[in-house]
């Protein structure tokens, strides 16, 4: 059979425009730029996770996400604690540069870039939902988000709504989908925050069916289903192919080891340790990368990953080298700190450094673990390698002096007795205790020496916010014979002691803790309140007024000054304060009820409307600010309105 050449040549044409074709789309940069979306898991280690190589949890959808892309194996936090180790990831420094060493006391700078904030200017659309108070916007992680879905009630304070203060994973992931489908066809960034493996452990059925003898597994477990919602929704919307997926932990949980229950007292692997996962963009070879690498290092690698600059503040490294192979971080140092045992107890405050064969711990008793040989840091060599720890502790302080900075960035956030009262509620020991030395120059304890003592007194706060003030009070008397300085220890009992009525009993220990701590703006609050309650007006006075010295933004402690001078019948200076109570904070509804009804005493009723209608407003359920609502309609003669206003605060009897 004899060849057609016309036909051949044509179909050599048609072939050579075909590949010319592909050859052309391929070095054609995407149609569009890249999409991103982060997921956070609170409080989740590595070795629980399938894809890391634990055979008791069924983790599906992160195994499957970690088979579509990178799963590093050695990344790690700076700061086993929530709120610095998110600042970590979305700034891209390290606390000696941020500030944000613990949780609460700080909030990023204004000055400093975010990664949402760099997105955003680069025209993407930004979102978060985190399942947390500890995250919410007070801290400045809000910064360069569009949407930002905290929505945490700070101001209810009764034991009952412990639970309003975290969101479980199915409620952020609904809000998630629900932001995601609005946004989906524009170049987005998405943070989806996951709380649930947080102490204490409680998963929703059916999870805590089958993991009934091992709930924080559990709580993995479904925070899981819920990473694969939001993965199913990208893969349906053919989105997923185009998106960087960056999921990591934020930081570990002891577990047991060390001595420690949870998380934020020690710097051991146990905590810092974090389970990584990178999708990238249009590629997906399962990878396992074993290079060190810190949570800070993902703001720059998403940005080199975009093409896009990485401000000039940030401090991590671009990981892309090590995914694709061109160089390895086997010489890096990494750096670990917690001040949580300074802050709150006075204690020593922890440092280290991390790298590949070792990890070096800086406590007035050092510590020097070698990894290769004990992963799980139980033999401290520090007596028999001087020279390894000597040099260790070298490089530590040169990291120090690297990263920090002439002035740290961040700044005060003032301390919210609500906010205070409710993170305490999540097992935050919201407290002040430290930045002051030992008596007679003493070098701090080490907080070795001070685990039990610590967990003693975690237990006792667990017990306080859930109302169990006697089994509290009496583990706070036993952590004050080992430690009869503690600051917390005779704070918390002072609270314990107010909340039971005790009240000239709460004055004794809230003294003590001024005495102490002479600056200490919340403990100075509450010593007001319980000097009020033991019948000493004079005294609240004067402590109150040094509370809002300390503090300009306690506006509960203003709205309590204008209660004790009500008590005093001192009316001018009453108004005065709770008008302070309002202008610190416009949403105080108890406050405009209050400096409402003062006016209207004084016969300013149109001053007196204006406030009360703004209080009803706020709170519309309240019957008072209806029944004082229905006093001012009188005293214009609007007795229609009043009569109204008088049917409301029948209904919410």
């Amino acid at each position: 059979m004899g060849y057609n050449f016309h036909l051949v040549k044509r179909l050599c044409c048609i072939l050579l425009l075909a590949f010319a074709s592909c050859v052309l789309a391929a070095s054609k940069p995407s149609a569009s730029p890249p999409n991103v979306v982060f997921i956070t898991i609170d409080t989740l280690r590595p070795d629980h996770l399938g894809c890391y190589g634990y055979k008791q949890i069924h983790t599906p959808n992160i195994d499957a996400l970690a088979a579509d892309g990178a799963r590093l194996t050695r990344a790690y936090t700076s700061v086993p604690v929530t709120l610095p180790s998110h600042t970590i990831i979305f700034t891209g420094t390290y606390p000696m540069l941020s500030g944000v060493h613990d949780f609460a006391g700080n909030r990023i700078g204004a000055s400093q870039q975010t990664l949402a904030s760099t997105l955003k200017q680069a025209g993407y659309t930004t979102g978060a939902v985190v399942g947390s108070a500890v995250l919410d916007s007070r801290f400045g992680l809000n910064r360069g988000f569009d949407f930002y879905y905290d929505h945490f009630d700070f101001n209810r304070l009764q034991e009952s709504n412990l639970d309003e203060m975290e969101r479980p994973g199915n409620v952020v992931a609904d809000i998630a989908l629900d932001w995601l489908a609005k946004n989906a066809d524009k170049k987005f960034f998405l943070w989806m925050h996951l709380y649930d493996p947080h102490f204490p452990y409680r998963p929703p059925s059916p999870y805590s069916e089958q993991y009934k003898d091992r709930p924080y597994d559990g709580e993995i477990a479904f925070a899981d289903a819920q990473v694969g919602r939001l993965l199913q929704f990208l893969k349906e919307k053919q989105l997923y192919q185009n998106t960087l997926v960056v999921l990591s932990g934020d930081h570990g949980e002891s577990l047991g080891e060390h001595g420690e229950e949870t998380h934020g007292f020690f710097i051991y692997n146990s905590t810092l340790h974090v389970p990584l996962i990178i999708h990238l963009p249009g590629r997906s070879p399962a990878q396992v990368i074993s290079d060190l690498a810190n949570l800070a290092d993902l703001m720059p690698t998403t940005l080199h990953v975009l093409k896009l600059g990485v401000p000039s503040q940030v401090q991590g490294k671009n990981l892309l080298d090590i995914l694709d192979k061109t160089s390895t971080n086997d010489s890096r140092d990494l750096y670990a700190e917690s001040f949580l045992p300074r802050l709150h107890f006075n204690w020593s405050e922890l440092r280290g450094l991390e790298t590949a064969n070792y990890h070096y711990i800086d406590a007035p008793r050092p510590e020097l673990y070698d990894l290769s040989k004990d992963p799980g840091e139980t033999l401290n060599l520090f007596g028999e390698k001087k020279a390894v720890a000597g040099e260790m502790r070298n490089r530590l302080q040169k990291t120090i002096a690297t990263y920090s900075a002439s002035q740290e960035l961040a700044e005060k956030t003032g301390l919210d007795p609500v906010l205070m009262e409710r993170l305490k509620s999540l097992g935050y020991a919201g407290f002040s205790g430290g930045s002051t030395p030992a008596p007679g120059g003493r070098p701090l304890p080490d907080p070795k020496d001070r685990i039990e003592t610590y967990e003693l007194f975690s237990a006792a706060m667990s017990e306080s916010q859930h109302g169990d003030f006697a089994s509290s009070s009496q583990k706070l008397e036993a952590v004050l014979k080992t430690d009869p300085d503690s600051v917390p220890a005779h704070y918390l009992l002072g609270l314990n002691l107010y909340r039971t009525g005790e009240f000239v009993r709460s004055v004794s220990e809230l003294e003590r803790v001024v005495q102490l701590s002479p600056d200490y703006a919340l403990a100075i609050y509450q010593l007001g309140l319980s000097y009020a309650r033991a019948g000493r007006l004079g005294d609240s006075i004067q402590t109150l007024k040094r509370a809002l010295a300390l503090d300009g933004t306690n506006f509960s402690a203003a709205y309590n000054l204008g209660a004790a001078y009500l008590q005093q019948k001192q009316i001018p200076e009453a108004t005065a304060a709770f008008r302070q109570a309002v202008t610190i904070n416009p949403d105080y509804a108890q406050g405009h009820l209050a400096l409402g009804e003062m006016l209207l005493y004084q016969n300013a009723a149109d001053e007196a409307l204006v406030e009360l209608q703004r209080a009803e407003e706020l709170a519309p359920e309240n019957a008072a600010t209806h029944k004082a609502l229905a006093r001012a309609f009188t005293a214009k003669g609007m007795i229609q309105q009043a009569e109204a206003e008088m049917r409301k605060a029948q209904t919410q009897r």
